[in-house]
């Protein structure tokens, strides 16, 4: 699969949002929408999201005929991309995912995606695939430990990727997992995904917004949702929150 073209820009208030503006407007890409600032960006839960000078800021604009529980399973194939696009500058040793689709780096976070979508006029549905990746430095005073892939890079890597070129680096590890994910199927994905994830196995928390439960993960389902058996034994699918893994309440 040729990689969507890239479109840069030098400040948007968000990406994500640009490309909501784009599809509502009847484009349907695929095209990678990067800006070098955003005034407004956004993460999970409507939380803002902190960039800088020298970090990447995207969103594959895309369309999809497919149910939207489908669509959602384009959070594994973009964690798996960011993960690939890590591992050319830093020790691919030092690369992992935390679930769904935060990727880290050396145990600290590294990367945020967020994926929205909408309908679009053709009839299809459009998915805006947002991707930040602390490429030059990490923000300070979030809830968790963030790190930057300048922090982290492999001995004969002298610099730190510009904007330009991790742009297109994603582009292309993107456009690599799209295709398996559409000519082979949603398993070899999650079963790459899961190679890749840390804590499957041990003691974890979720808070879900209006409860938090705790339990020991016990893997991922077929469709990507986290397995958690519960204190009490029972099991919890979980499809969406703020998982730590590693504690208990």
């Amino acid at each position: 699969m040729t990689p969507a073209p890239v479109r840069l820009l030098e400040q948007t208030d968000s990406t994500n949002a640009e490309a909501r503006r784009l599809a509502e407007a009847g484009e349907s890409g695929p095209l990678w929408i990067v800006a070098r600032r955003q005034s407004a960006g956004r993460g999970r839960r409507g939380r803002e999201w902190l960039d800088g000078t020298g970090n990447l800021s995207a969103t594959l604009l895309t369309t999809l005929r497919r149910p939207p529980a489908e669509a959602a399973q384009l959070t594994f194939v973009a964690a798996l991309a960011v993960a690939d696009l890590i591992d050319v500058f830093a020790p691919p040793s030092l690369v992992t995912i935390k679930w769904p689709n935060d990727v880290m780096l050396a145990g600290d976070k590294v990367s945020g995606i967020l994926i929205e979508s909408g309908a679009h006029a053709n009839g299809s549905l459009w998915l805006a695939v947002g991707i930040g990746v602390n490429l030059a430095r990490a923000p300070s005073g979030t809830d968790r430990p963030a790190t930057a892939l300048a922090d982290h890079l492999r001995g004969e890597i002298t610099a730190v990727p510009t904007v330009e070129v991790a742009a297109a680096t994603l582009a292309g590890t993107f456009a690599v997992w799209m295709d398996r994910w559409e000519t082979l199927g949603f398993q070899p994905v999650l079963d790459a995904w899961t190679a890749r994830a840390a804590g499957l196995d041990g003691p974890a928390v979720a808070r879900l917004g209006h409860e938090t439960v705790s339990g020991r993960a016990e893997g991922v389902d077929p469709d990507g949702a986290l397995r958690l058996r519960l204190t009490d034994g029972s099991l919890r699918l979980i499809s969406a929150g703020d998982v730590f893994f590693g504690e208990a309440v």
